[in-house]
């Protein structure tokens, strides 16, 4: 029997939705979320290097960024204020999570097993390249708040409120930075972001 399990479970984070406490305008999946954290964390990388005269490994982050909530597959998405209601929770949660990363892992042969053990859990020796992992998901979560408001969903008010001050809280100057420069573009229409007049042939 075949147990090459792991790229088919990934196939499966398409069927995982987020904010399930939420009434949704526009459900959104796992697979999506993960991607777009992924180039939000690489835009942190890179305007860490560039604006910031840093020297961080933005193609790494844009990997962790993918990988992020590939446990997910297993545990579901819990809703925030459910994992994070005290300690006791959040500790249990984090045990569920490194098991169902190493269920997942036992998907892979041993020789190709290794080369993603860094990447569905957190390492030490990663411990700065997660903290922007976390401010790109954040802001991901951001993202996904302002375009329900701009539906007239106004469940996601709160949200939006709280998840902009945790993001602020971080103290991360190249969030900070996305948040000033870039955020305000999503709440744009296509119409008022490009001009398809100036796209020739």
């Amino acid at each position: 029997m075949n147990n090459n399990y792991f790229y088919a479970m990934l196939s499966r984070m398409k069927y995982i939705n987020r904010w399930g406490l939420m009434r949704n305008t526009r459900e959104e999946n796992l697979s999506e979320h993960s991607l777009e954290v992924a180039f939000i964390a690489h835009a942190l990388g890179i305007i860490n290097n560039e604006v910031f005269n840093g020297s961080i490994n933005a193609d790494r982050l844009a990997i962790l960024g993918m990988y992020h909530d590939v446990t997910e597959i297993i545990t579901g998405d819990m809703p925030t204020p459910v994992k994070y209601y005290n300690s006791e929770i959040r500790t249990a949660y984090k045990e569920v999570e490194k098991a169902a990363g190493q269920e997942i892992l036992t998907g892979l042969p041993e020789n190709i097993r290794k080369r993603y053990n860094n990447l569905l859990t957190e390492s030490e020796t990663e411990k700065e390249l997660w903290i922007y992992v976390k401010a790109a998901d954040k802001l991901s979560a951001l993202i996904k708040c302002i375009e329900e408001r701009k539906m007239g969903n106004t469940d996601f008010f709160k949200a939006e409120q709280s998840t902009l001050d945790s993001i602020k809280n971080m103290g991360i100057a190249e969030a900070d930075y996305f948040i000033e420069h870039f955020i305000p573009a999503y709440s744009m229409t296509l119409d008022e972001s490009v001009d398809i007049r100036n796209i020739k042939n």
